[in-house]
């Protein structure tokens, strides 16, 4: 071998390990949160998120760039991430909480999104239908008018004395409980079930207190980005004011609330995930099928109980995924 073909052969060879580890460029995702950065089902949503990625191959920092945004349960934070993330123009936002996706769905009907917990998709707009979606929003629901029934009676088991039911809720965030109330008092007339509509944290304590003054009260707290931001302080009040509350939300019963009842979310964006793989290879958000919530945990505050002086029922007890005693 002549010495200039050898010093090329050299050349060409130093090269191959460097072509052989290149990064494939980034491709770009979208997420936009309802929730604080910090909250705790927050962190394990996210960790679920990047858990369910990188199970189809997706890494954020090699093979795919994530920006994120938390609204910290704030609708016009809400409204003004969704600005930015869409300016971002990512192949692909992950919209967890339904005014998340009626913000998106207001400045884009190209960008694909995948919701994360949305509730009533085909009710509010953003799909034709949950088998063939249409448009460019697809993704997985969270729960229905008959979800609150069900929090009711898991209340009457756990609470008997109880004569009514009050669900509290941020208007502005979630109007659409309106026609679950009334879908719930049509079907069953022989429930007392009432509202508490809050918007500002000074309003938590002063709604729960004014509905609750009369005995025979409970409260139920489901999905909302404002009461899930403030899960924690209705805990506490719930427990000082001596009232059965049950949430949708399992970090409620960790800060002091009697039950919770509702889909693993952390399974929810897990699920998510597969869709976000599933589009950036080439599927159409709007042929994919939007999919109800298959897994639910219900968790019960023993020490709550005590404090409320109720004895759960050994039968409600062996339902439970989890018992904090």
């Amino acid at each position: 071998m002549r010495r200039r073909e050898f010093i090329a052969l050299l050349g060409s060879a130093a090269v191959w390990p460097l072509a052989g580890h290149a990064q494939q460029p980034n491709r770009r995702v979208g997420v936009l949160m309802s929730s604080a950065e910090d909250h705790p089902d927050g962190r394990r949503r996210k960790a679920a998120l990047l858990e369910g990625l990188r199970s189809h191959g997706w890494t954020d920092g090699q093979n795919l760039a994530i920006e994120y945004r938390w609204a910290s349960g704030d609708i016009e934070e809400m409204n003004r991430f969704a600005v930015e993330l869409v300016g971002t123009k990512p192949e692909v936002i992950v919209a967890n909480a339904t005014p998340v996706v009626a913000a998106l769905k207001r400045l884009t009907a190209t960008i694909p999104i995948v919701c994360s917990l949305v509730i009533d998709p085909v009710g509010n707009g953003f799909a034709a239908s949950l088998s063939r979606p249409g448009g460019n929003i697809t993704g997985f629901t969270f729960i229905d008018a008959e979800l609150i029934g069900k929090w009711m009676d898991l209340l009457k088991q756990a609470a008997p004395r109880i004569d009514r039911a009050a669900l509290i809720f941020n208007p502005k965030t979630t109007p659409f409980y309106d026609e679950f109330v009334g879908a719930i008092k049509a079907s069953r007339p022989s429930i007392d079930l009432v509202t508490i509509r809050v918007s500002t944290a000074s309003e938590l304590e002063l709604g729960i207190g004014a509905e609750m003054r009369a005995p025979g009260g409970s409260l139920i707290m489901g999905p909302d980005p404002f009461t899930f931001a403030h899960g924690r302080t209705i805990a506490q009040l719930t427990k000082e004011l001596r009232v059965p509350a049950i949430s949708v939300h399992r970090q409620f019963v960790s800060e002091g609330g009697l039950m919770s009842y509702g889909p693993d979310t952390a399974a929810v964006f897990r699920q998510s995930a597969s869709y976000v793989d599933r589009i950036l290879r080439g599927a159409k958000p709007g042929e994919l099928p939007i999919q109800r919530p298959t897994k639910y945990e219900l968790a019960i505050n023993l020490a709550t109980a005590k404090a409320l002086d109720l004895a759960i029922p050994p039968t409600l007890l062996a339902l439970a995924d989890e018992v904090i005693e």
